[in-house]
């Protein structure tokens, strides 16, 4: 994994014990899963309104902040990041159409 990814994974992790006043992170996974997953849809809705408008600057930063925000979701779930990286690399070689036909079974 990229050495900002575990580093990031790793500040996600300590984050949970944190008072909720103490962070953002923190706050929230006092929140709960509801919260997280509507950050994670409106910024993937920047995200897309970021594509559509072309900046390539903006696209990258709103794609940062899905990012940031799919891997907080995934550390409240008590998933690692890593779990997505070896299910990428799993689906590297497959075609997108042979890789779709395979879940349906």
């Amino acid at each position: 994994m990229s050495d900002i990814l575990k580093q990031l994974s790793e500040i996600l992790e300590q984050r949970k014990g944190a008072e909720p006043d103490s962070s953002y992170v923190a706050k929230l996974y006092a929140k709960g899963l509801d919260s997280i997953l509507k950050k994670v849809g409106e910024e993937a809705t920047e995200t897309v309104i970021a594509a559509k408008g072309g900046d390539p600057a903006q696209v990258i930063y709103e794609t940062a902040d899905l990012w940031f925000h799919c891997m907080v979701m995934l550390k409240h779930l008590g998933l690692e990041p890593q779990a997505v990286l070896n299910e990428l690399e799993r689906r590297f070689g497959l075609s997108g159409l042979e890789e779709k036909a395979n879940r349906s079974k």
